[in-house]
């Protein structure tokens, strides 16, 4: 069995704080990977960083011996490994968010009849950990790390809406904007327009703009100090969903999340 890696040694300064430094350096390299980069070379990994290529051949080298990455044998490309699955895991199961939200989620599950999805963001994107849908004979709860983009559904536009336009800039850059349907907002001036009447209504709405047949609307939870960095959304076919009836769930689902945004300890200012 492989020792333990000395994080002081990626530290060229060395000194007290070599460790610390070299923790950094780790997690620099761990923020690398992203959903629409999951698999990186050492050379995407030095220009990514900045760091000496020498640095980042023992950094990748501890971080897969303990398990944090993967190697693809064919490709020599490296992954996010197993353990970052648990460790995710494990935080989803201990969230206050989850635990109490999971009530008014399947409420409004029993109410509505459709799916229902919590989010949270995550520093880059909206990562689902509730899910509430019926199967052909019974209810199914699905509690799942599996990420949404901010832009073009309606729980990432809940969340985007009530954020610094400077932090919507940068999730925007970073997400490409990319047209996943002919109603996708592919610019940034359409989405700041579209981010503008959801502030003002209280509700986001995803008409077909991530997937086609299918419309959302969400609304934004809360934390103790009312920032927005939540959201809940009701989900279904469009012939099931058409604008009237998204228009007539908006005020439950922003009764469900401001109830969610209360038992966070949110005193009810916007």
């Amino acid at each position: 069995m492989s020792e333990k890696p000395q994080a002081e040694e990626f530290d060229a300064d060395g000194g007290r704080d070599g460790g610390t430094k070299s923790f950094y350096k780790m997690a620099a390299v761990l923020d690398c990977f992203t959903r629409a980069k999951g698999q990186l070379s050492i050379t995407d990994l030095v220009e990514m960083t900045g760091m000496p290529r020498t640095t980042i051949h023992r950094i990748v080298a501890s971080l897969r011996d303990i398990g944090l990455i993967d190697q693809d044998g064919r490709r020599h490309d490296y992954r996010l490994g197993l353990k970052m699955f648990y460790y995710g895991s494990v935080v989803l199961a201990n969230l206050d968010l989850n635990r109490h939200a999971r009530p008014h989620v399947l409420n409004l599950h029993q109410i509505t009849g459709e799916v229902v999805h919590l989010h949270m963001f995550d520093g880059s994107q909206m990562v689902c950990i509730e899910r509430e849908e019926m199967g052909e004979t019974r209810l199914t709860t699905l509690t799942t790390i599996e990420a949404a983009p901010t832009y073009c559904t309606s729980v990432g536009k809940a969340f985007l809406a009530f954020q610094r336009d400077d932090l919507i800039r940068r999730i925007a850059a970073e997400e490409g904007l990319q047209q996943r349907t002919n109603k996708t907002l592919t610019t940034i001036e359409a989405l700041f327009d579209d981010l503008k009447e959801i502030r003002e209504r209280g509700y986001a709405i995803d008409n077909e703009e991530n997937e086609i047949g299918i419309r959302c609307v969400g609304a934004p939870i809360r934390d103790s100090r009312g920032q927005v960095f939540a959201s809940v959304s009701v989900s279904g076919p469009t012939e099931r969903m058409p604008l009237t009836r998204i228009q007539g769930l908006a005020p439950t689902v922003i009764q469900t999340a401001d109830q969610i945004s209360r038992e966070l300890g949110w005193n009810g200012r916007r």
